[in-house]
């Protein structure tokens, strides 16, 4: 059965909201009337937020809690929805970038990565999905990146988890349709953030975190299942990615330069 268009949100919850994408995109839907429900591990940065959207014709609130906290994340969904309501729109959104190199491979920053891009995303999903399933309404969605279409140098971890949420949005969607409620899986390329602002390397198309914003409300607008941009990158990944892949491999390494490294001694 084929899914409606959602309608507006009223309720929305955004974890990772104290800076970039998240942050970005609950300003964007509070100018459009929302109640945002802001979600990160730091408050301090949150409240801020919530200050600069005074004014606005929607409402920031804050709950802080780090999203590694099952526990937590339960409560918070439970009060969210005990002092607003159904919440109609879940962006899960809280992630870390921590770049790793097979010559320095490091387990902590492996677990890390896990634990919050994976299991952060899971202990938001634990609360919320009986609740939507029962309502049989809501909209899931899930920012992984374009990073999880296919191998790249320096995304040991990060990598493998974005991989992970995409096959996990896609599971949702296959299992969710007839329940009713509906789910979006956000691949942004590069977007100017704290994350972006460390990287060594050229980053093609990047687009600064507002205008993520736009292209991510948008597309939850339409109900789009995949949300990617800017399209005339993420295409061509895609693209590179229906190559077979011994072929897809010798491109990456020559397009990021990787080929150009000595050979190890």
């Amino acid at each position: 059965m084929p899914m409606e268009t959602p309608s507006k949100p009223k309720l929305v919850w955004i974890t990772g909201a104290s800076t970039g994408i998240g942050r970005a995109t609950a300003k964007r839907l509070a100018e459009q009337g929302c109640t945002v429900a802001v979600t990160a591990r730091s408050k301090e940065p949150l409240d801020t937020l919530e200050q600069e959207c005074k004014g606005l014709p929607g409402d920031i609130a804050v709950f802080d809690g780090d999203v590694t906290d099952a526990e937590r994340m339960g409560a918070v969904v439970e009060a969210i929805e005990q002092r607003y309501g159904p919440i109609d729109l879940a962006i899960l959104n809280a992630g870390i970038y921590l770049p790793m190199e097979v010559t320095a491979l490091d387990l902590g920053k492996f677990r890390q990565s896990l634990d919050v891009n994976l299991m952060g995303v899971a202990n938001g999903l634990a609360p919320l999905l009986p609740k939507m399933i029962g309502r049989k309404t809501g909209h899931l969605a899930i920012v992984s990146s374009v990073t999880g279409y296919g191998g790249l140098p320096t995304s040991l971890a990060y990598g493998a988890t974005k991989a992970a949420l995409i096959n996990m949005a896609e599971t949702l969607k296959i299992e969710l349709d007839r329940h009713q409620v509906n789910v979006s899986v956000i691949n942004p390329g590069f977007v100017e953030t704290p994350a972006t602002d460390e990287n060594p390397f050229p980053m093609p198309f990047i687009v600064p975190a507002d205008v993520a914003a736009q292209r991510i409300v948008a597309g939850l607008e339409k109900g789009k299942f995949e949300i990617t941009f800017p399209k005339r990158f993420t295409y061509l990944l895609k693209a590179i990615n229906m190559l077979p892949r011994r072929w897809y491999l010798a491109l990456v390494k020559r397009a990021t330069g990787w080929h150009k490294l000595p050979a190890a001694s």
